[in-house]
């Protein structure tokens, strides 16, 4: 009995040293996943709304992403030591893209709102742009006081944005065009297609300050909601710690500030 006692203990001892063991390896092995690397991080962004994302030609007339969302991404890239891809599509596709995984994160002039939280996930803010702004014809700027004086006139705003939200809740008797692109949103007022166009407000400031035909209605739209980077809802592949790790990174050490300035700078060039 002694004996066989003696087996059982030894027994007993090699099965929960072998248990010991598989525990331990798991852990290791979650560590690792936990720590694992990505090949690179996809962005989505509509690339027509300098200065926070726009396309450039470098001197070898080849074409290249530029803005203060764009050096957003480059910089969460760089903190998660992986590659940057971007995919640019018009701007009412981007969250289906990110809800289907075609792309990693959106960062585009993004607001966080009821609606789009339902489906996405959102990170800290990283800035907040000026209060959203109408962009009407010069000779126009003393008719278009306020919602009353639009009324029967048609204002263009991005597709799938807060702008068109603003048209049709505050201009009700007012119609709304509704259009993917900001390039095609400002030709239309240009050829007056349209008669006014609501957008964030630098943009708005930069394009008025491009076309000397242009200008800021004295009306107010409400107040600016900051920008977010937004992710998978869940945030399935984990990322959404390190994005805000460098959203804070990036505000604390002002660099945002400095691709402020970097936009600006390049903005003019911009392709449209």
């Amino acid at each position: 009995m002694k004996k066989l006692f003696g087996k059982l203990v030894a027994v007993a001892l090699v099965v929960t040293m072998m248990c010991g063991l598989v525990a331990c390896g798991s852990k290791e092995d979650t560590k690792k996943e936990d720590n694992k690397k990505l090949d690179k991080i996809v962005l989505g962004t509509s690339a027509d709304y300098p200065p926070f994302e726009f396309i450039i030609l470098d001197e070898n007339k080849k074409q290249q992403y530029a803005g203060i969302d764009i050096s957003m991404a480059e910089q969460i890239a760089k903190d998660m030591d992986t590659k940057l891809e971007v995919s640019n599509m018009n701007f009412d596709s981007l969250m289906a893209a990110l809800q289907k995984g075609e792309v990693d994160m959106v960062i585009s002039a993004v607001e966080k709102d009821g609606k789009r939280e339902k489906v996405v996930d959102f990170s800290d803010p990283y800035y907040t742009d000026l209060p959203p702004m109408m962009l009407v014809k010069a000779d126009k700027k003393d008719t278009y006081k306020d919602a009353a004086s639009l009324a029967g006139k048609t204002i263009a705003a991005q597709t799938g944005t807060t702008k068109a939200d603003i048209v049709n809740k505050d201009f009700k008797k007012s119609t709304l065009l509704a259009l993917t692109s900001v390039n095609d949103i400002v030709n239309n007022l240009a050829y007056d297609k349209c008669d006014a166009a609501i957008l964030d407000g630098a943009v708005a400031e930069q394009y008025a300050q491009e076309n000397d035909d242009m200008v800021i209605a004295d009306i107010k739209l409400g107040e600016a909601a900051p920008y977010r980077v937004a992710v998978q809802k869940g945030d399935p592949k984990g990322i959404l710690k390190a994005i805000n790790e460098s959203i804070k990174n990036a505000v604390d050490n002002k660099l945002v500030d400095e691709w402020i300035k970097d936009a600006d700078a390049k903005a003019d060039k911009a392709v449209e």
